[in-house]
């Protein structure tokens, strides 16, 4: 426990009665600057307590608020399904449940269906919310271009005239489709092995593009309550309604629109449900306007029927491995920064590497670069790719191992 500080012992005045008379005035004016000395100790003293009884009166101030916020009761989200003579049909987020409850007068004519609401424990509706959209949907717009354009890519130029006929030419001139009577590619599916450069093509797409760039993955869209992958979906195509033009870009989309099945179980349901919704948008009655989309999948083979149909993927582009041309090409684009001794033929090292992708080139080219440095040289030599690419081979024979080990 604190205590406070003593104050300073009160002054007294003794005088000697044999002092002299200009003893005594010494004294006096000694005990004079004393009490001047103990008063200015004392105000400051006394500034510092109301200093710090206003640093207590703001904490008692903030627990009583957070004391309030404590007692209230917690709102629920729900949102307004019907409004009929006998009150508000809503349905609470979370478990679906529909509810017909009362709204107070004045809210009674505020609301619309559609509209988020928050609801007590009693599903009365207390207060219209602002129906934003879903701030993961706003956090997958891409705000930033990436920095890869279309020259960085290689091995693949038939693959990106088909990319930039299906989404950048209708978003830059769209008088010229206009003029020849022709709907645009309504959409772009992207498919092929990893490390092909489906990914890197996107980024491309939207660095070069002016349009609004939104990605996210599959998965994402792979929500454990009921609805809310299917509500993600929306308001995904909201956003890009409100920011059009505008690219969506659908990564491994096959985790959240492969072939249905019998299954009954919650999860593959829910995931059914995700893609029924994304098919809804993808070709619903309404046009979509300037937003044209794409996606892409390492398993083709494992996508619904229903998602592949004319309408929907209008472009089905397989982006293969690359060929001698174009791994040449790759291997160039990745060793154009590197210090790639003269005598060094990248072409006869790319003809060597069949099969790579062009992610096992942009990793080559890097080993090869660590071999120079753990070296010492400042020179990448053509011993060097040659030790890298035996090093790759090594590395997959390990992992082959490895998966004929657990099968």
């Amino acid at each position: 426990m604190s205590h406070s500080p003593s104050l300073p012992d009160r002054p007294r005045l003794e005088l000697d009665p044999e002092m002299s008379e200009t003893e005594r005035l010494e004294a006096i004016r000694q005990h004079y600057r004393r009490i001047l000395q103990v008063n200015d100790e004392l105000e400051d003293r006394l500034d510092d307590a109301q200093d710090r009884r206003g640093e207590l009166k703001t904490d008692v101030d903030e627990l009583k608020r957070e004391n309030e916020v404590l007692k209230t009761t917690s709102l629920y989200i729900a949102s307004v399904e019907e409004i009929t003579e006998d009150g508000v049909v809503i349905k609470q987020h979370g478990n679906n449940q529909e509810v017909l409850t009362q709204a107070s007068t004045t809210l009674e004519s505020d609301l619309r269906p559609g509209d988020r609401v928050a609801i007590n424990d009693s599903f009365a509706v207390q207060q219209v919310l602002d129906d934003e959209t879903d701030s993961r949907a706003q956090a997958m717009e891409v705000t930033e271009s990436p920095d890869v354009t279309y020259g960085d890519i290689g091995g693949i130029d038939d693959q990106i005239r088909e990319v930039r006929e299906a989404v950048e030419d209708p978003l830059d001139d769209p008088e010229q489709f206009e003029a020849v009577g022709v709907e645009p590619p309504s959409g772009v599916l992207l498919h092929g092995p990893p490390g092909t450069g489906k990914t890197m093509l996107a980024k491309a797409v939207a660095n070069e593009s002016d349009a609004t760039f939104i990605k996210m993955a599959g998965s994402e869209l792979v929500r454990k309550f009921i609805g809310e992958g299917a509500r993600l979906v929306r308001d995904l195509f909201e956003l890009a309604a409100e920011r059009e033009p505008a690219v969506i870009f659908i990564d491994e989309i096959d985790a959240v629109a492969a072939k249905r099945t019998d299954s009954k179980t919650s999860g593959d349901a829910e995931v059914q449900r995700t893609m029924m919704q994304l098919l809804s948008e993808m070709d619903g009655f309404d046009d979509r306007g300037e937003v044209r989309i794409m996606a892409a999948t390492n398993r083709f083979d494992m996508l619904d029927e229903a998602i592949l149909r004319p309408g929907r993927f209008d472009r089905l582009i397989e982006v293969p491995e690359p060929g001698p041309e174009g791994r040449e090409r790759i291997l160039e684009i990745h060793t154009q920064e590197m210090n790639v001794a003269e005598d060094t033929d990248v072409g006869a090292v790319a003809r060597e590497l069949d099969g790579y992708s062009g992610a096992d080139i942009a990793s080559l080219a890097t080993e090869a670069g660590m071999f120079a440095v753990r070296d010492g040289r400042t020179e990448v030599t053509q011993a060097d790719f040659e030790q890298a690419r035996e090093k790759l081979q090594d590395a997959e024979k390990t992992e082959e191992q490895v998966i004929n080990y657990q099968y």
